[in-house]
Formats: C-alpha cells, sequence, structure tokens
C-alpha cells in the first residue's frame, strides 16, 4: 500500500495560475505540491517540436494591462526570457499591420519555456491524474488513478471548472448552492489547432502573424518568424470557437485539410506542407466568467477556485489569478490556525 503524500497546500494543476500560486505561497514559507496529469507544466502555456523545428500551439502570445503583472514582465525582461513580438496583428484584410502602441510579449524558446522557468523551484509531479478530493478533520485529501493519497490543509483547484467539480462530485464533495451555481455558470469554449512545417515562400505579413475577427480560422501565425524555430518554418493554425464546437468530433484529417485550406492563402503555389500536427483545446477560452479573481469555497476547509476563468480570459488574468488565490489561501489558513 502507497504511503500518504503530506503538504500544507495542494495544487491541482500546474498552469500559469497554479504555478504563479506555488511560487507566491512559498514566499509565505509554506509547503506546497503541485499535480498536474501532463508530460510538462504549463497547461496551454505549450510548446511542441514538429519536425525539425518548433511551435507554440496553446496560447501564442500575453498582454499586460496592470502594474502588478507588469513588474513580472519587467523582470522577465530583464532576463531576457520574453520579449516584445509585436504591438498589433495585421487583420487579413489588407495588407497593412494595425498597432495600438500596445506591447504583444513572447517567451525565446516557446511559451511552455516560461512555465518551466516558473517552475524550477517548486515540487511539482506530472503524469499525475486525480480522481477526487474530499475534505477531511485535517483539511483535504485527494487521490489520484494509481490509487495515491495526498492529505492538505488547503487545497487549490486550477484545472478548468467543469474538471474541477468533476473531482469534488466524485469525492461526494457539496459545495453551497450559492457557490455551485456561481461555477457551472463559468463556460469555456474550445480551440482546434494544426501546426503545419512548410518547404517554400509564405506571405504571412509582419510580424508574421494574421489575428482574424469572427472567423473559422481566427489566427495564423509562423513560428519561424516569431523568432522560436529558426530550424524550420513551422506555422501555427487555430480554428475560432464556432468551427472548433460543430466540428469537434470531426475527424483529425478533415479538420487538418480545412486548416490547411485557411493557411493556403498565404502560401506560394509551389511551398509544400511535409508534415502536420493536431491538437484538441476543449477548454481553450473562458466565455462565460467569474467577476472575482478567485473564488473561496464556503462552508468547507480551506479551498480555492482560480485560473482564467476568475481574473480574466488572458494569460495575465491566469496570472493575477494564481496570486490573487494565493493571498487567499494564507489569509484562509492563518483564520483557521486561530481557531484551531
Amino acid at each position: 500500500m502507497m504511503s500518504t503524500v503530506e503538504t500544507e497546500v495542494l495544487v491541482a494543476g500546474a498552469g500559469l495560475s497554479g504555478l504563479m500560486a506555488a511560487n507566491a505561497l512559498r514566499q509565505h514559507n509554506l509547503e506546497v505540491t503541485l499535480l498536474d496529469k501532463g508530460r510538462s507544466v504549463g497547461g496551454r502555456l505549450a510548446t511542441r517540436r514538429i519536425g525539425a523545428g518548433r511551435a507554440d500551439h496553446g496560447a501564442q502570445f500575453f498582454t499586460v494591462r496592470s502594474h502588478k503583472f507588469q513588474a513580472f514582465v519587467n523582470r522577465w525582461l530583464a532576463e531576457d526570457l520574453v520579449y516584445e513580438w509585436s504591438t498589433g496583428w495585421n487583420d487579413g484584410l489588407n495588407s497593412q499591420t494595425f498597432s495600438d502602441g500596445h506591447p504583444r510579449y513572447a517567451v525565446r524558446g516557446g511559451m511552455n519555456r516560461l512555465a518551466k522557468h516558473l517552475a524550477a523551484d517548486l515540487d511539482v509531479k506530472l503524469k499525475v491524474r486525480l480522481i477526487a478530493v474530499s475534505p477531511t478533520v485535517e483539511g483535504w485529501q485527494a487521490e489520484d488513478e494509481q490509487g495515491q493519497r495526498y492529505q492538505s490543509r488547503a487545497l487549490l483547484l486550477t484545472p478548468p471548472v467543469p474538471q474541477s467539480l468533476q473531482l469534488l462530485t466524485a469525492g461526494q464533495t457539496s459545495l453551497t448552492s450559492q457557490d455551485e451555481t456561481i461555477l457551472k455558470k463559468i463556460e469555456y469554449a474550445p480551440c482546434l489547432a494544426g501546426l503545419f512545417v512548410v518547404e517554400g515562400v509564405n506571405f504571412l505579413p509582419e510580424p508574421g502573424a494574421v489575428q482574424l475577427a469572427d472567423a473559422s480560422i481566427n489566427w495564423i501565425a509562423n513560428n519561424q518568424r516569431k523568432g522560436i524555430s529558426p530550424e524550420a518554418t513551422v506555422i501555427t493554425v487555430h480554428a475560432g470557437p464556432e468551427y472548433s464546437r460543430h466540428h469537434w468530433e470531426t475527424a483529425e484529417t478533415q479538420v487538418l485539410a480545412d486548416l490547411e485550406a485557411g493557411l493556403r492563402r498565404y502560401l506560394s503555389q509551389s511551398t509544400k506542407i511535409i508534415e502536420a500536427q493536431y491538437k484538441r483545446w476543449r477548454y481553450a477560452l473562458p466565455t462565460s466568467l467569474y467577476a472575482g479573481p478567485c473564488l473561496l469555497a464556503k462552508d468547507l476547509p480551506p479551498l480555492v477556485f482560480a485560473g482564467d476563468a476568475f481574473g480574466g480570459p488572458r494569460i495575465e488574468g491566469a496570472a493575477l489569478s494564481g496570486l490573487a488565490a494565493a493571498q487567499t489561501l494564507v489569509e484562509t489558513m492563518v483564520e483557521t490556525l486561530s481557531e484551531e
């Protein structure tokens, strides 16, 4: 029988929210363990090797609107971890690229490198799929699909909300009707993505990407021009929400053919596509959000929900949600100790 893993704060999900929260909690001298079902940290901060190159196939860039997040970005800029990619995108309708003067940042080597940077000093366990969480006298107990159990004083759930609710249901954990109503109102749009290794000329306008509003294909980006794939031209194509919903169960070959057709308008007739890969993001973009940066569950041991459905549907929102969740947990755990 496996021994129970004990920690002060258990964090489900090692995406940006979980990583930012864990680092903040560590600054308060709390023991933190992160669990993630993936092979790498980062969630949608995802970079994949394909052929001789690489591509960001999840989040493509990020912006900054708050002083709090700007402080982190300034540090990453000083470390040469991130860089300004552009101040706007071509809309695919004309030859000029729109600029609003607002920086769009990317990560050197790909978006996943930022996640690995944030995870460097953390206790992260990968390829761990939780199946249930339930409250105990001491706090929380979680179990993964291998039967490993985890005991913690506090729990932070950062997966997409439907997945977090499934964990609670499997653990026979009831939320208050108010919390349950709030969380079930949160909705997401999917995204179908294709990665294409091309040989030959492409006509993607500066700075190497087009953003198309309300289209079946809403994003096309050249990862070589972006600066993360010097060895090969790899182009990322994202389908829009409506197309992605409608074709979620459509055969991979058909979706890739549709994405390739959208890309072809930016390729010369002689340009060849020599490899293609496919990725489905079920919870790519929150469309119905919670107004606050995180949610502290009522009438339970310390439990906080966080993610981009709380902080806002952007990289910055996910980061700020993680920071808010950490602060909420610290305050709640102090209150809990004072009551004991």
